[in-house]
């Protein structure tokens, strides 16, 4: 296959699981997430107070903890991969490893988010209204734009998300019609 058409399947390619992955929804992030969340927090939350679990709810005494969908943040993690998916020239092996990468720092940065706020919604803390909706209006789109900066830079990455592959398909397009 010729190198042009070669890089214009991966393109296609890596969009048409980005697509594919949208279709049935968030479904597959929070099938993933949801219970490597749940359990872990279970686990911290049980270092500190006596804790039982209910499916997705945490009883501390008789303080309900739910973590629900908008906890997991499945379209945080989505955002996160289109990222990775939509920059070119990404071998397969580093393209896995800067996923891993930055999924495994929000999970780890969402973790921690729910604990404390866990904490300081048990303690009855008077912070925790303004501490969760800020962390619910900014807290993961801070999180995903400072994650994605990060990979840039251990990952060395020069290409633009989106703009780069369009800039390579139109530059293709426009050599195309100059041979002809």
């Amino acid at each position: 296959m010729k190198k042009k058409n070669k890089n214009i399947f991966y393109i296609f390619l890596r969009y048409l699981v980005l697509i594919l992955i949208a279709l049935p929804g968030f479904d597959i992030f929070y099938f993933i997430f949801s219970p490597i969340t749940v359990y872990p927090i279970y686990f911290l939350l049980s270092l500190v107070y006596e804790v039982f679990l209910q499916g997705t709810t945490i009883l501390i005494g008789t303080i309900p903890i739910e973590i629900i969908g908008a906890c997991i943040a499945g379209s945080a993690y989505y955002l996160l991969l289109i990222l990775n998916l939509s920059i070119p020239n990404v071998k397969i092996e580093k393209r896995i490893l800067m996923i891993i990468f930055s999924c495994g720092i929000f999970y780890i940065l969402n973790l921690l988010r729910i604990f404390l706020l866990s904490i300081m919604y048990v303690n009855n803390s008077s912070l925790f209204d303004f501490s969760h909706k800020l962390f619910w209006y900014l807290g993961s789109t801070i999180f995903v734009i400072g994650i994605w900066f990060l990979e840039i830079k251990v990952f060395k990455i020069k290409e633009v998300p989106f703009y780069s592959d369009l800039k390579y398909l139109y530059n293709s397009q426009k050599k195309s019609k100059d041979n002809h």
